[in-house]
């Protein structure tokens, strides 16, 4: 039985996970902003879950964007042993479409709002000398598409985050793996949030064709029964990460649609392990306590 804290539980992945994983007999702390209000509604259902099930579920108020919300959330939490970076939300539109303001708050959320809570886990995990951290990334991590181009860039951020972090982290103990999803049938797409400056959108019709397509191809994915959609398969990496050796679990790993990813991840890996060899950090590469 391990301790998973899980943010973003309010839909999609997050939701699924903290579900399945408190009937594998795991303790969960589900987090998600604004339970007594627009969330209440996934709140109540995690509750009644694991009331009925008799499972260790604890629903808990945290948005990742606030420093406050964090540190009040884990005075409730004891140190945890998993800690899954779920939260996140898209920004789609032509970059010049976005404010700063916008292009703050997409950081904000998928980036920063990784590192608070990364922050919050380490002391204790550093402290029991073990721990996991699961990066939901995205193909956006390692594929940059037009449209998308705010979102992107912050997967980028967190790709390259999480894999210096697992380099920082391995040495303590504490392995750090990154999941890289293509489209699921989730609310990601619907609440995508799409750049709000009207008469710049106008300028890049082609932008807004692609976008189109993209969410139309992916809707038919959806509705596809063999299409790898399902959003179980993200939830059931987590469950092999978790259950795998410490220092065994893989830097990266593509869920669904992966669209070349994998055949990306896979062309990179001997430069990645040759660089770390020139760097002489392979044997920081996974869980080793000094």
């Amino acid at each position: 039985m391990k301790k998973i804290l899980i943010t973003g539980c309010s839909t999609g992945f997050g939701f699924e996970a903290a579900e399945y994983l408190a009937e594998k007999g795991h303790h969960i702390y589900a987090t998600m902003r604004n339970v007594h209000t627009s969330n209440a509604a996934a709140a109540k259902a995690l509750s009644d879950f694991a009331e009925k099930k008799n499972l260790k579920l604890e629903v808990i108020e945290l948005d990742v964007t606030s420093d406050e919300s964090v540190a009040k959330a884990m005075k409730n939490i004891p140190s945890v042993d998993v800690l899954i970076n779920n939260a996140g939300r898209g920004f789609g539109g032509a970059i010049e479409t976005f404010s700063l303001e916008e292009c703050r708050a997409q950081f904000d959320l998928n980036v920063l709002g990784n590192i608070r809570m990364i922050k919050a886990v380490l002391p204790g995990m550093r402290a029991q000398k073990s721990g996991l951290i699961i990066q939901l990334s995205s193909i956006a991590g390692r594929l940059a598409v037009p449209g998308f181009g705010i979102y992107c860039a912050s997967k980028w951020a967190v790709e390259a985050m999480s894999e210096s972090l697992r380099y920082e982290v391995g040495p303590l103990g504490i392995d750090v793996a990154i999941v890289q999803p293509g489209p699921f049938s989730t609310k990601f797409l619907p609440n995508v949030i799409i750049g709000n400056e009207d008469e710049v959108t106008k300028a890049y019709p082609h932008i807004q064709a692609f976008n189109e397509g993209f969410v139309a191809n992916s809707e038919a994915a959806f509705a596809n029964q063999d299409a790898p959609t399902d959003p179980m398969i993200v939830v059931k990496i987590f469950e092999d990460l978790i259950d795998a050796p410490a220092g065994q679990r893989p830097l990266r790993t593509e869920a669904g649609l992966d669209f070349g990813v994998k055949a990306i991840n896979e062309s990179l890996e001997p430069h990645r392990s040759t660089t770390m060899s020139m760097f002489q950090i392979t044997d920081w590469d996974g869980a080793k306590v000094s």
